[in-house]
């Protein structure tokens, strides 16, 4: 049975924008929140009945990690139960389901990249709200997707503003501001246009099951950061790098989570490129999407 007919909900963030563009063609169905909230399961349903979809895509997350330390319920509603909810929802009308998850499911201590059979150890509320959203999900039979990512970026349109880490700091530099970036946290960035031309591949393979899909390779926030200015023309811009102890952040962190995919070369998908090149593919996006906007008079 082919993929035809797709909701996506969360379709407004970096990888929702990044999916609709690789399912062109498709029957994409993608209701802004104040049409479906993803944790009311009558909206969802009524929505599911309606367009008869094949695949139920959840980009939605309640992501602020510091913010879930101090709202755990609220985390887990939204990371978790709403995820098994949706799951059961799509098991019992026979529709794929597929949803996104994280690199903070793990510790971070095993000093290599994790693949999909690694145990699971999350730190924070917000990794184990996303770990348990897994779990959920597994418990509904094998017609789901779970799709992890790490350090997600890419841009959405001129209207952007500080989205990303990424997009905030190049702003930043291009004010003068100085900024400091911790060099000790280790993971593997994720460009959301490769993780969504991944996404749409496993999905037409039906390739169920957990992946690691990122690009390729390992870095810090401050090695990341620091090519990115380079590659602008901001080399001497005022960075500085930091410990994550400096920050004084209360919240622990997974101090090494680079995600190894182990899956793709079974089932004939492509890896996604280097982190290197999917960083310079951005800054070339970005490049133009600014001169467009200043030639248009934004």
């Amino acid at each position: 049975m082919s993929t035809r007919r797709i909701v996506l909900i969360g379709a407004s963030g970096q990888l929702g924008t990044a999916l609709q563009d690789v399912f062109t063609g498709r029957e994409v169905h993608a209701p802004a929140h104040r049409e479906v909230d993803f944790e009311d399961d009558t909206a969802l349903e009524r929505l599911l009945e309606q367009t008869q979809p094949d695949l139920l895509i959840n980009c939605t997350a309640f992501h602020n990690v510091d913010l879930c330390e101090r709202e755990p319920l609220r985390a887990f509603a939204a990371n978790a139960l709403a995820v098994d909810r949706a799951a059961g929802i799509c098991a019992a009308r026979d529709t794929a389901f597929l949803t996104v998850s994280t690199d903070y499911v793990f510790e971070g201590t095993l000093r290599r990249a994790y693949r999909e059979d690694d145990a699971v150890g999350p730190l924070t509320a917000y990794g184990a709200s996303k770990a348990a959203g897994e779990f959920l999900t597994r418990r509904h039979g094998p017609r789901h997707y779970i799709i992890r990512t790490s350090g997600v970026f890419g841009t959405t349109g001129t209207s952007n503003k500080g989205y990303t880490l990424i997009e905030k700091v190049l702003r930043q530099a291009e004010r003068g501001e100085p900024t400091r970036m911790v060099d000790d946290m280790i993971f593997s960035p994720s460009y959301a246009p490769h993780v969504a031309r991944a996404v749409r591949d496993l999905v037409d393979a039906r390739a169920y099951g957990t992946h690691h899909v990122t690009n390729v390779g390992a870095v810090s926030w401050y090695a990341f950061v620091q090519r990115a200015f380079a590659k602008t023309g901001y080399q001497n811009a005022a960075l500085e790098p930091i410990s994550h102890a400096e920050l004084g952040n209360p919240t622990r962190r997974p101090m090494f989570s680079p995600l190894e995919n182990t899956t793709f070369a079974a089932i004939g998908v492509v890896p996604l490129p280097g982190w290197e090149e999917a960083l310079d593919e951005f800054l070339t996006a970005r490049r133009l999407r600014v001169t467009a906007a200043a030639a248009n008079g934004f």
